[in-house]
């Protein structure tokens, strides 16, 4: 019976896990996008120019699984980059298969500008959490999402 009661227990903080950690991450995504359309980006669009201004040039193929975006999507978020003037393509000499995307210089410009006031709303939302807890809450998602990826 205790063993029963314990898996009931065990279900029930499972599934308000599940349920406050989705109802978290869809409130801070919330005011993290506003911050980013401010910027006069969509999300998409800042996450592929700050891979490329905090990682360098990266290939265009590569792009899509380092921001968690459909390949079909990456060309599309590219060319309208590049329509802006963020991004320009740069073929690889050695690959003729392969092409980069590079931050150009107005693009660099914009990201010296809004990053560091990105981070500060990014503190600012997860302020909620001292820094203990913050390393804390990294760890214990980490172990969390390490052992669902493995299932």
């Amino acid at each position: 019976m205790d063993n029963q009661n314990n898996n009931a227990l065990e279900e029930e903080l499972s599934l308000k896990l599940f349920v406050v950690l989705t109802r978290a991450l869809e409130s801070i995504k919330k005011r993290v996008e506003e911050d980013i359309k401010c910027l006069g980006l969509n999300p998409t669009e800042f996450a592929v120019l700050e891979l490329i201004y905090s990682k360098g040039e990266q290939p265009i193929q590569k792009i899509g699984e380092k921001v968690l975006l459909a390949s079909s999507s990456i060309t599309y978020v590219v060319d309208k980059l590049e329509k802006k003037n963020l991004l320009r393509r740069k073929p690889c000499p050695k690959d003729r298969r392969i092409t980069y995307a590079a931050i150009t210089e107005a693009g660099t410009e914009l990201m010296d500008e809004v990053f560091p006031k990105h981070k500060q709303a990014i503190r600012e939302i997860c302020a909620g959490l001292d820094i203990d807890e913050k390393q804390v809450m990294i760890e214990q998602l980490k172990k969390l999402g390490y052992h669902a990826q493995g299932l």
